[in-house]
């Protein structure tokens, strides 16, 4: 017999078509970049959240959880000298972990720069998501345990503007584990609208374990599995502040950071994205 928190995910995942709404039109600025972050599939999803369940439940005294400072071994993998070849300077990485910071204190989460090391490898520049060149990348430089973010920055290619793991999976695997950037969007990258870092700040919202808000479209309003997003038919471009795709359920957050929108527009965590955020890193990256 399946648990009363298996079936109450189960209806979070699959809820109830809302009315259509009027879908207000928005300026798409680079519709063509996005997050490629692949996302479980669905059975592992609920897998996951009964797994945080599990672990929660039984904390001691079931105090919440709390945040965490997480240390940040950047590579830079570029494939010459020079911005123009993806080598980022010190400055944009600094500058990187201070919009990080910015943006994930009021959180709970700090992140404390480690270490910085420069690799020249043309086929690494060019990796993508599950390929070879990103699983050797990897495997040759990933550096601490799975409370650590590894942060890479290369050339990528395919319209990617980063990507990366999910807490659950760092246990099972170690080397993959991390976030994978677009050189370019860092601080003082060349990317119009996606040059301010707040694209790393996304991709790590992926690593602490956060969904995009418009997760489940106009399904269920508990898509990303956090209370306090409401559903949202899908991704935003541009700042189109007062979009209401779903009708009645609230305005889209676009100024939230698990959205599409430009660098600009996005400077919001819920509080239930940090709550889910601290419960994820307790569960998998706290062994």
């Amino acid at each position: 017999m399946r648990s009363a928190g298996f079936l109450l995910l189960a209806a979070a995942l699959v809820g109830c078509q809302a009315e259509a709404g009027a879908i207000e039109p928005y300026e798409e600025t680079h519709p063509e970049l996005w997050c490629s972050t692949t996302e479980p599939p669905t059975n592992q999803k609920m897998d996951i959240e009964l797994a945080v369940q599990r672990a929660q439940s039984t904390r001691p005294g079931k105090a919440a959880p709390v945040g965490a400072t997480i240390k940040v071994y950047v590579h830079v993998i570029r494939k010459g000298t020079g911005i123009e070849n993806g080598d980022v300077t010190d400055e944009q990485i600094h500058r990187q972990l201070a919009v990080l910071n910015a943006a994930y204190r009021p959180t709970g989460f700090l992140f404390e720069l480690a270490a910085i090391d420069r690799t020249t490898n043309l086929v690494w520049f060019a990796m993508q998501d599950g390929t070879d060149a990103e699983h050797d990348a990897k495997a040759t430089l990933r550096k601490g345990t799975a409370r650590d973010l590894n942060l890479y920055t290369a050339g990528l290619g395919a319209g990617s503007l980063g990507f990366a793991t999910f807490p659950s999976a760092a246990k099972a695997d170690p080397i993959g584990d991390g976030v994978v950037m677009l050189y370019s969007t860092l601080p003082g990258g060349s990317i119009p609208a996606y040059d301010l870092g707040d694209q790393t700040v996304h991709e790590v919202g992926h690593w602490m374990g956060l969904f995009h808000t418009f997760q489940a479209e106009c399904r269920t309003a508990n898509g990303d599995f956090v209370d306090d997003t409401p559903a949202t038919d899908a991704p935003a471009f541009g700042c189109p502040i007062g979009r209401d795709t779903c009708g009645g359920g609230g305005e889209d957050q676009v100024r939230n950071y698990m959205d599409s929108t430009d660098d600009g527009c996005m400077n919001t965590f819920t509080p239930g994205q940090a709550a889910r955020m601290k419960a994820q890193f307790d569960t998998f990256r706290r062994y």
